[in-house]
């Protein structure tokens, strides 16, 4: 069985959800109590933190695999 993601599909994806993360981490009212809904602000950046690493992670494969390959 074939995973149905390439790489490529994979490293968009953690661009995309690292930087939602993070743009949600940093519009987050500091006041909660309004909006019903309960985030650890510090869990949610460290989290968005490490999609990001992934992501230019998985940049650092393509271009080593692109001078590799050259």
């Amino acid at each position: 069985m074939r995973f149905p993601l390439a790489f490529w599909d994979l490293s968009l994806w953690l661009a995309v959800i690292s930087i939602i993360l993070l743009a949600t981490a940093e519009l987050l009212s500091p006041y909660y109590g309004r909006t019903g809904i309960v985030l650890n602000k510090r869990v949610l950046r460290s989290v968005s933190l490490a999609m990001g690493i992934l992501f230019l992670f998985t940049v650092a494969v393509r271009v080593v695999g692109i001078i590799m390959g050259s």
